[in-house]
């Protein structure tokens, strides 16, 4: 008879961990009703990109003294640079520059290590393709500026996101000396 009675116990105590934890499943579910919905029709609205935002290379020819110090820190050597050495200047001449970014990782390196500040990285994120082949800039479209998003009037641009709410109220009711 006690091994019966045990049973029981044990049965009634595994249901009401059960149903505790379904509880706790419906409490979340029940705390993500009242938030704000993150969704953005894409190519009518567009969030704006962090300040350090890694996007296309923007390359300036005239800047650029041929060095290859943007070949030796990329991590899979990726740039290519043309260039012939000028007898009578006894300079590198840049014949050509091209990035293939259907191979390039974003890592920013080559921005970070160029000595003249030739390359920097923009905030174009837009770069698909049907043909991979379209992925690889020479320097004419390297040097291409992109348009800025809160200049395009077709586009409305998402400031009002929850984060950047929750950003606004901490600076707001923040009494520390230093934010991170």
């Amino acid at each position: 008879m006690f091994p019966m009675l045990t049973g029981f116990i044990s049965y009634g105590q595994q249901t009401i961990r059960a149903a505790r934890y379904i509880g706790q499943g419906f409490i979340i579910t029940l705390s993500h009703t009242n938030r704000l919905p993150i969704t953005i029709h894409y190519p009518y609205e567009k969030s704006i990109t962090s300040e350090r935002f890694r996007g296309r290379i923007h390359f300036e020819f005239d800047k650029c003294i041929a060095c290859e110090v943007c070949v030796r820190v990329c991590p899979i050597d990726l740039p290519l640079v043309d260039w012939r050495f000028e007898k009578d200047i006894k300079r590198k001449q840049l014949l050509n520059y091209s990035i293939d970014f259907g191979v390039c990782i974003f890592c920013g390196n080559c921005v970070e290590y160029c000595p003249t500040n030739c390359l920097s990285m923009t905030e174009e994120y837009e770069l698909s393709t049907y043909d991979r082949h379209e992925l690889n800039y020479n320097q004419i479209a390297l040097s291409r500026l992109p348009i800025s998003i809160m200049g395009d009037y077709t586009i409305q641009t998402i400031r009002n996101s929850p984060q950047s709410k929750i950003d606004e109220e901490k600076s707001w009711n923040s009494r520390t000396i230093t934010d991170y």
